[in-house]
C-alpha cells in the first residue's frame, strides 16, 4: 500500500480510483465492508482502491477538549488498512485551509484533479467544506458533470444497532471487551514503544513493560487480558500471553495513565521495541492498596486467573 502524508500536495493518480472518505477510526466491521467494496469496485473498471482519511479528525481540530477517545493512532490505521489491501492511503492535513474550503474546491481538486475518482463510496451522514456545507448529494450532483459515480455506504447491523466507532468506544470504556472485539471483528490493539519506568515491578517479582500511550484510547481503568505482539528488534514476530494494568497506579501515588504488562512467559530485555497489544478480557477495576504486599497478593491472583483466560501454559 502507498502512503500519501499530504493529499494538498500530492500529484494526480497514475489511475483511476474507487475512493472512500472518512475517519475510519477503529478500523471495525463497517469499515472493513467498506474496504471490501471499495476494492471490488476498483476491479471492475482496473482501478485502484483510495482510503482517505484526516489527520488531525476535524473534531480534534475543532473542539480538542470534547474529542472523542482516539481508537487508533495514525500508525495503526494505516496498518489496517494495509493489511485489507488498499492501493492508497491517503491522509487529508485538516487545518484552516481544509477547514474552510468549499465543498466544490474539495471535490475538484481532492477528488477530480488529485484522486482521479471514478467511484466515490461515502456514508449517508457525511458532511465536509466549510460550514460543513457538502454532503452526499453534493457529491453526487458534482459527479453527474464530472465523471465518477457517488454510492452510499451501506451500515453494518448487530444485535439490531449500527456498528460504529461510537458503539465501540462505549464499550472499551465500560470495560467490555467482548462487546468491543466482536464489533471490531478482531481484538483492540494498541502499539506503542516500551520506556523505561520507575522498575517497581522488579522488585516484587513482576517485571513489566510500561508504555506510554501516545494518544487517550479511552479504556476503563483495571487489569485486563492480553497478548502482545513484539514488532521489531531480537523477539520480532514473537507474541506473548500477559497481565496488563491500565490507569494512574494509586497504590504508588500515580498521576499520568500508563498501559503496564507483566508477561507470563518472557524475560528479556524490551527497552525502546515497539509492541502490539491486543486486549482479549477484562479482569478487575484498578484498585488502591494499603501496602506493596496486598498488591502483590492481588496480582498473584490476578495472574492465575488471566493464565485461565489465556490458556497459560495448558489451563483448561
Amino acid at each position: 500500500m502507498k502512503v500519501v502524508r499530504n493529499v494538498q500536495r500530492m500529484a494526480a493518480l497514475p489511475h483511476r480510483s474507487a475512493v472512500t472518505i472518512g475517519n475510519f477510526d477503529g478500523f471495525h466491521r463497517g469499515h472493513q465492508a467498506i474496504v471490501a467494496r471499495l476494492r471490488q469496485r476498483a476491479s471492475e473498471f482496473g482501478g485502484v482502491s483510495v482510503v482517505m482519511s484526516f489527520e488531525p479528525m476535524p473534531r480534534a481540530y475543532f473542539c480538542p477538549e470534547e474529542a472523542p477517545a482516539r481508537l487508533l493512532s495514525l500508525h495503526d490505521k494505516i496498518a489496517c488498512f494495509a493489511a485489507a489491501g488498499v492501493d492508497y492511503f491517503v491522509c487529508a492535513r485538516f487545518n484552516a485551509a481544509l477547514a474552510t474550503m468549499p465543498p466544490q474546491v474539495f471535490l475538484q481538486d481532492l477528488l477530480v484533479d488529485r484522486l482521479r475518482a471514478a467511484v466515490v463510496s461515502v456514508g449517508d451522514d457525511f458532511r465536509f467544506g466549510a460550514r460543513r456545507a457538502g454532503d452526499i448529494e453534493t457529491i453526487r450532483e458534482f459527479g453527474k458533470a464530472h465523471g465518477y459515480q457517488t454510492e452510499s455506504v451501506p451500515d453494518v447491523i448487530d444485535n439490531g444497532e449500527r456498528i460504529s466507532s461510537t458503539r465501540v468506544r462505549q464499550a472499551l470504556a465500560a470495560g467490555d471487551i467482548v462487546t468491543a472485539n466482536r464489533l471490531l471483528g478482531r481484538c483492540y490493539a494498541l502499539t506503542e514503544r516500551v520506556i523505561r519506568g520507575q522498575q517497581l515491578g522488579r522488585t516484587i517479582g513482576f517485571p513489566t513493560l510500561n508504555l506510554y500511550l501516545s494518544h487517550s484510547p479511552g479504556l476503563r481503568y483495571g487489569v485486563y487480558a492480553v497478548t502482545v505482539q513484539i514488532c521489531n528488534g531480537d523477539y520480532a514476530g514473537t507474541r506473548h500471553p500477559g497481565a496488563a494494568s491500565f490507569g494512574v497506579r494509586p497504590t504508588v501515588n500515580g498521576q499520568t495513565p500508563l498501559l503496564e504488562i507483566y508477561l507470563l512467559d518472557f524475560s528479556g530485555d524490551l527497552y525502546g521495541v515497539r509492541v502490539s497489544v491486543a486486549f482479549i478480557d477484562f479482569v478487575r477495576d484498578e484498585a488502591r492498596f494499603d501496602d506493596l504486599d496486598a498488591m502483590t497478593e492481588q496480582m498473584h491472583n490476578d495472574i492465575a486467573r488471566i493464565s485461565r483466560i489465556v490458556g497459560y501454559p495448558d489451563t483448561p
